[in-house]
């Protein structure tokens, strides 16, 4: 491998003279320039959108697959730009050990033919389940995963340089003030040698072996003829600067007073013209990270856009899996009637869900609505007048209500939350629905919203 050692040392030098910086700036011992007041809101700003994304993303693909080792072999798929293999999922699982059980212990049993529809239902959850994490993968976490290894790495990186800069331009902001100060001094006390390390950057470094650059001619004559050979004033030689880098060479043995003022102004002319360029690179570099920083807004609303498609995936998912154990409540319970004659239809308390601090009506909004075409009746019979079916002569039952339900049609009845209404059901009927009268209304009601009292 080529090594380029002027480099090295350059930047290992470059290194070690920004750490000192950092480190004086930290006890106070350095100017620091400072942003301004919307800028640093706009860091923050970029700091949070990328912590809240990172959490965000991890806790979507917990959501989505808990499975850790399941996670982590995705994941080195993903750095191997390698197919994720087809993975069953827990419902599809399920299934599988449900058919097979019922092949091996009947399948014309009664268990058998339960855990055959049951496997089908689980079959078809597993299914929805695969298809919401592939959308909600592709529509979600996947622009978030954009964010953080595409427009986040540019960001931090324009902000390293940007930081890198602010050093650069503090460094030339120090070094001008010590040549100012410097150059007031030499010219108060006109006979004092000029520290040039005072001006100099950190890289250089004071060496008295450096006067074997003197002229070995001027060594070697005596004191009466250095003063000749000098009229403009001799000072011995102390010390002299050597650069570890070659971009600056200062040896002087032998300054007088106008040379040493004139070095002076040179050191400030030179100072100043550092600190312009620094400044025009720290500006321009400034106002590329601003408008990196601003584009944050542009991506608030990619991801707004992205958790409406999630949360519409989810809710097609939800609604999915409501169809799909609707669908086997109804196969189970046309089927009860047959395995264990004369249970009444609905004596079995729903499981509702757990009740909260909400109202019952803010409850009721986010209730599933149950699908009007579920009715009582075949089609061709629903324009029955409830008003002449009669109540049979025993198995009416009360019942409380559980949440508020809007009709849906004549043919069914509202219902509030925490009312008492009579229930009862007819030959024929459907298992998730009852009739239900309060006061001499009368209407279909779900049993889902009921909770049967004895």
């Amino acid at each position: 491998m080529d090594f380029n050692m002027k480099k090295l040392a350059s930047d290992a030098g470059i290194f070690f003279t920004r750490a000192v910086q950092f480190t004086e700036e930290k006890f106070g011992q350095a100017e620091k320039t400072e942003l301004d007041a919307h800028f640093e809101n706009l860091l923050a700003r970029a700091d949070s959108t990328k912590n809240w994304t990172e959490r965000i993303l991890r806790q979507t693909e917990v959501l989505l697959q808990p499975n850790p080792s399941a996670r982590v072999e995705e994941f080195l798929y993903e750095k191997l730009d390698r197919k994720v293999p087809s993975r069953v999922t827990n419902g599809e699982l399920l299934a599988q050990y449900m058919a097979e059980a019922a092949s091996e212990l009947g399948p014309s049993t009664p268990y058998g033919k339960t855990l055959m529809k049951v496997s089908e239902a689980e079959k078809r959850l597993g299914a929805a389940e695969r298809d919401f994490i592939h959308t909600a993968s592709l529509s979600f976490l996947t622009p978030l995963r954009n964010f953080l290894e595409g427009d986040w790495k540019t960001i931090s990186k324009e902000r390293r340089l940007l930081q890198n800069r602010r050093l650069d331009l503090d460094a030339c902001k120090a070094r001008l003030k010590k040549a100012k100060a410097a150059e007031a001094k030499a010219t108060c006390e006109g006979d004092t040698v000029p520290d040039f390390q005072e001006t100099r950057p950190r890289n250089y470094i004071l060496s008295a072996s450096a006067s074997a650059t003197l002229d070995d001619t001027s060594r070697s004559l005596p004191w009466a003829e250095l003063k000749e050979k000098h009229p403009g004033g001799w000072r011995l030689p102390c010390f002299f600067l050597l650069p570890l880098a070659p971009s600056v060479t200062l040896a002087r043995g032998c300054l007088s007073l106008p040379e040493d003022r004139k070095l002076w102004n040179d050191e400030v002319d030179k100072a100043e013209q550092e600190l312009r360029v620094a400044q025009t690179e720290f500006d321009r570099q400034a106002e590329v990270t601003r408008l990196l920083l601003e584009g944050i807004s542009s991506t608030h609303v990619n991801h707004l856009r992205c958790l409406h498609e999630f949360v519409k995936s989810q809710t097609t998912y939800y609604a999915q899996c409501y169809r799909h154990m609707l669908d086997l409540q109804k196969q189970l319970g046309s089927s009860q009637g047959t395995i264990f004659p004369g249970t009444f239809v609905g004596t079995t308390e729903p499981a509702s869900p757990p009740l909260s601090s909400t109202s019952p009506t803010t409850t009721a909004a986010t209730m599933p609505v149950v699908p009007t075409g579920a009715g009582l009746i075949p089609p061709e019979e629903a324009a029955l007048c409830l008003e002449e079916v009669a109540p049979p002569a025993s198995g009416t039952r009360k019942a409380r209500v559980l949440y508020d339900y809007e009709a849906a049609d004549s043919s069914e009845l509202a219902l509030l939350a925490d009312e008492l209404i009579t229930v009862y059901s007819l030959p024929g009927m459907d298992p998730d629905w009852l009739i239900g009268e309060r006061g001499n209304k009368k209407g279909k009601v779900p049993v889902t919203y009921l909770e049967l009292l004895s």
